[in-house]
């Protein structure tokens, strides 16, 4: 599978600004773009004697411009879904990505020239005035992508005295040095001797032994950590050193001490308990039997080798996959092995090329949910139930199915499969939110086999009811994911490590039962009471996978309402002042994600086409149809609108892990704004027509 571009320019430098400036032709065999004759005539606009739709001679208020606006979308999106019946946008985090994977070809010896300067390339265009990268669109420079990204340049030939470099390094020293980065990237300098594997916290391969009752085993940490830490014990075990191609002096603080002792915390806090086990790993590492030790290997190998998917990658995510293949490497899989084969090139389908021969990594790509969300949107926009291009998308849907036991069994060991993930392959790790929007998106759709569309309905939505939490509400991977220990190791410095609830996917899967009929299960009404507990005194909610109390908001509001709460409700009402509170000027909202460290920042930042939509939803399923927010926060969507249906947004607004791995879905921008204006203009979709 080929990674597609997004079709829409970005609005922000020469860094990004020609990443997606092609739109994606229309396959062989797919549907035409939509015409005027695709969507039922809305109340602002006239059908001709042809039956097309003329655009109306006087644009005379909010309706006009959505109907005009919404139209134009329609057409841009039905023009970028795949033969197959998918879309796939982009998916930008940062450059830690591109450098990992040159210090990947680096270790295992086979970085070639070509890939180098693809991958230098689309660095050196990243990096800010100050010298240093940053992890999200105008956000501040960040140490370890700063050293990464240095390293990289270093590996493509860029000498250290080059003036873009010495600022890099400048800074580097400002911030402390190597020694202040996170664990990750003293992990990657250790392969080449560029760190002390003895300064490193210890991660045990003896841990995948660990029962699943006993704190700290692997299935306490969320999938994505538990994929990573795992080949990680081997890292660990080996601690391998290949030749450094160059020094790292420019980096340290003082190279003669590049690691300057620190002084424990407290014996009677967390960190301080964690730092003295650490220490205890350490000793046990000189003392851990041989035996021992390699069998635990070799489980751990097992583990690694019975997750691999069918297209070799790890989980559809890019950190498991390289240090899994460093991992098989270090036990012996040559290059040729099959299984190593795979894995490499399964990393290769995750860059995208643009047109300047710059490479961008992406960190997983996401064609599930970007094709459910998309469903919903044209379907929401009018475009008839039974549209080719429907029915396409609803055919890949179904055969995303996963319809075998994953990691999610540990906790779960009896609910029969039935979720969808996120990525192209993935059965190991289907997450409840893809489900929810999922079956959402097939509910939308008049198939011609109804029986089909029921039966994986009712098994993804009997699988989403088995992995609800003790407290009612829904994580995203994982049934009670909440140990507190994880998140404590000296190691886990890079993010979130488990998988709590989240007001988002919980709102999500809400939304989804109300419109299944299920809104008064005892199960659904749990986790409606457990929404309005999370409600933040400003009428907002959290988001934990997209930024943030827009996204929590405008997830949370629409599933109360289908679930039967009146728009009078107190929390629904909460939730509009707040909404109309932090309205920018211009008519559109947009959060900065510094949100998730400064609340300060909470439903403030620059308008955003995506969070724009998600407030609108929000006003809309709490009946704000006509009120001044409303049409204010429409006619920006239509005044940003691009000649070519789409809308540019160069901002991140969504999240792997809250402030420390961002995202900008490239399809964010195009999806949501025409859910939105669909809402307006045809009003919203019904509850309760499901099963």
């Amino acid at each position: 599978m080929t990674a597609t571009t997004d079709g829409s320019a970005q609005a922000a430098g020469p860094a990004t600004a020609d990443l997606h400036d092609t739109a994606t032709p229309a396959a062989p065999g797919a549907a035409p773009a939509a015409t005027a004759t695709a969507i039922p005539p809305g109340p602002a606009a006239t059908a001709t004697a042809t039956g097309a739709l003329a655009a109306p001679a006087v644009e005379s208020g909010p309706a006009t411009a959505a109907e005009t606006a919404m139209r134009r979308a329609v057409d841009h999106l039905l023009a970028r879904q795949d033969a197959e019946g998918w879309w796939k946008g982009d998916l930008e985090t940062n450059v830690t990505m591109d450098a990992e994977d040159l210090l990947l070809r680096q270790f295992l010896g086979i970085r070639d020239d070509a890939t180098t300067e693809a991958a230098a390339l689309f660095i050196r265009g990243e990096q800010r005035d100050d010298g240093t990268w940053a992890t999200f669109h105008g956000g501040p420079g960040e140490l370890s992508t700063t050293v990464e990204a240095y390293v990289a340049l270093r590996l493509a030939g860029d000498p250290p005295d080059a003036p873009h470099m010495a600022r890099a390094a400048a800074w580097v020293r400002d911030q402390g040095g190597i020694a202040a980065a996170r664990v990750f990237t003293r992990i990657w300098l250790a392969l080449f001797g560029w760190w002390k594997w003895e300064d490193l916290p210890e991660l045990p391969p003896e841990m995948i032994y660990l029962p699943r009752w006993f704190p700290l085993n692997i299935y306490d940490f969320g999938q994505w950590a538990r994929q990573t830490i795992v080949p990680l014990t081997i890292v660990s075990a080996k601690r391998p050193v290949r030749p450094a191609p160059f020094a790292l002096d420019e980096l340290h603080t003082d190279p003669r001490r590049p690691n300057p002792p620190r002084p424990l915390a407290p014996a009677g806090t967390w960190d301080g308990l964690f730092q003295r086990l650490d220490k205890a790993l350490h000793h046990y590492r000189r003392i851990a039997p041989r035996p021992l030790r390699a069998a635990a290997m070799n489980a751990a190998a097992r583990w690694i080798l019975e997750r691999q998917e069918n297209d070799g990658c790890w989980g559809g995510i890019q950190p498991p996959a390289v240090y899994s293949l460093i991992a098989l490497h270090l036990l012996g899989y040559d290059l040729g092995h099959p299984v190593m084969r795979a894995g490499l090139d399964s990393l290769d389908r995750f860059a995208v090329r643009r047109e300047d021969g710059a490479r961008m990594v992406e960190a997983c790509q996401s064609p599930v949910w970007d094709t459910c969300l998309a469903t919903i949107a044209l379907a929401d926009a009018g475009l008839p139930a039974d549209h080719p291009a429907l029915v396409r998308a609803a055919d890949w849907l179904l055969a995303e199915q996963v319809v075998r036991p994953g990691d999610w069994a540990v906790r779960r060991p009896h609910l029969p499969p039935g979720g969808w993930a996120f990525e192209f392959h993935n059965d190991t790790y289907p997450d409840i939110d893809d489900t929810a929007e999922v079956i959402l998106a097939l509910r939308r759709v008049r198939h011609p086999d109804p029986e089909r569309v029921d039966a994986a309905v009712e098994r993804g939505a009997r699988w989403t009811l088995g992995m609800q939490c003790r407290d009612g509400a829904w994580g995203a991977f994982d049934a009670d994911n909440t140990s507190p220990f994880p998140n404590r190791l000296p190691f886990c410095d890079f993010g979130e490590v488990i998988d709590p609830p989240s007001a988002d996917v919980t709102a999500h899967v809400v939304e989804m039962l109300a419109h299944e009929g299920r809104a008064k299960d005892p199960r659904t009404r749990r986790g409606i009471a457990w929404l309005l507990a999370e409600q933040d005194p400003r009428g907002s909610w959290f988001g934990r996978w997209g930024v943030n109390h827009l996204y929590g908001t405008g997830s949370v509001v629409p599933a109360l309402t289908a679930a039967g709460l009146p728009t009078t409700h107190p929390a629904i009402r909460r939730a509009v002042a707040w909404l109309e509170s932090v309205q920018n000027e211009d008519g559109g909202w947009g959060e900065d994600l510094r949100s998730y460290r400064d609340e300060g920042w909470i439903g403030r930042g620059a308008s955003t086409a995506s969070q724009t939509a998600w407030a609108l939803m929000a006003l809309l399923a709490a009946g704000e149809r006509d009120s001044a927010a409303a049409e204010r926060g429409v006619a920006w969507l239509a005044r940003t609108q691009r000649e070519d249906g789409s809308w540019d947004e160069p901002h991140f607004t969504g999240t792997g892990f809250p402030w420390d791995f961002s995202i900008n879905y490239h399809l964010y921008r195009q999806v949501f704004p025409l859910t939105a204006l669909g809402r307006y203009v045809h009003g919203e979709p019904s509850p309760g027509k499901g099963r």
